[in-house]
């Protein structure tokens, strides 16, 4: 059993599991020389030699220009190789959620499955007014959404034989969650209960990556059978997530990004040590992995993966 399964599981790895992702932005940026640091540090990247990058590689939605989706949401991009912001809502007035079907297609489960594709589909706006004011409407777009998603779900259980499921939804904000806890439990956690609890009948684990503020819910999200989390730690707070994580789920931890840009190399090691040495533990429940925008140096980039690549070892 890999490091992994066994970090999950709780079954003492030989070393906590460590990842860097590089947006396509910053491969643009820096090419050749960021190939260098890859080839570097094999134990994050695999081995690397004599490969060579595909510069222009990317999600459709991180291309310059307008994409619409087969919800009829448009995505805007001003920036190549970031992602796209959507601009354009296909449901704008509570009328419009009456005569809103889903899409014929099946485009799976990408990132921002349900709340924000909620969100997409009204606008944050109207859809705070929603959870606000509660109208019939509200009930209708999340059963529309929910039963796509469950179809979607069903498609993936069916062809998929990996045994973690990955589900990306941006449920906070900075500081907080956009809608009371309450709220949320009421509307949206059945959502994730029904989804998940499908998954752990099929024998499956489930790992759940989520921006944003969202410890208060963090013991929900267990609850809907959530095996792995992936919170950001500026947005939620160490402390915060070792309350409500620690010894209960396995935590992929978000590394710091908004530190990353303007930090120096010692910056770094004391984060990832600190991470390690509140969150990890012997026996596991400890990931790390660090994002890296075009806006983080070179140097910085390095000193990230010799930190992971240290503190990895931290309980050996």
């Amino acid at each position: 059993m890999n490091d992994f399964m066994k970090a999950m599981k709780f079954e003492y790895p030989e070393r906590i599991p460590v990842r860097v992702s590089l947006l396509p932005a910053t491969w643009m940026k820096y090419r050749e020389d960021l190939e260098d640091i890859v080839s570097r540090h094999p134990l994050i990247f695999g081995e690397y030699a004599g490969k060579k990058h595909d510069y222009s590689e990317k999600p459709l939605t991180y291309n310059e220009g307008e994409h619409v989706d087969a919800w009829g949401c448009v995505w805007s991009n001003i920036h190549d190789g970031m992602e796209a912001i959507v601009t354009h809502h296909p449901v704008p007035t509570r009328e419009a959620v009456h005569s809103l079907k889903a899409p014929e297609v099946d485009i799976g489960l990408p990132h921002g499955f349900m709340y924000l594709r909620l969100a997409d589909l009204r606008g944050f706006e109207e859809l705070m007014i929603d959870f606000a004011e509660e109208p019939p409407e509200l009930d209708m777009l999340i059963d529309i959404v929910l039963e796509y998603n469950l179809r979607q779900l069903d498609i993936i259980l069916k062809n998929n034989s990996s045994q973690v499921m990955y589900f990306g939804d941006d449920l906070g904000m900075q500081h907080s969650l956009p809608i009371s806890p309450e709220k949320w439990r009421k509307y949206l956690k059945p959502c994730y209960m029904k989804m998940y609890g499908r998954c752990r009948e099929a024998g499956k684990y489930v790992y759940m990556h989520s921006d944003g503020c969202i410890y208060p819910i963090i013991p929900d999200l267990i609850e809907c059978g959530v095996n792995i989390i992936n919170p950001q730690v500026r947005a939620n707070g160490i402390d915060n997530l070792v309350k409500v994580c620690k010894g209960k789920v396995c935590v992929d931890l978000d590394l710091d990004r908004q530190l990353f840009p303007f930090c120096t190399p010692k910056d770094i090691d004391d984060h990832v040590r600190e991470a390690v040495e509140k969150l990890g533990a012997p026996e596991g429940g400890l990931m790390l992995i660090a994002e890296c925008g075009p806006d983080v140096s070179l140097e910085n980039i390095d000193a990230i993966c010799t930190s992971l690549e240290k503190y990895s070892l931290f309980f050996s």
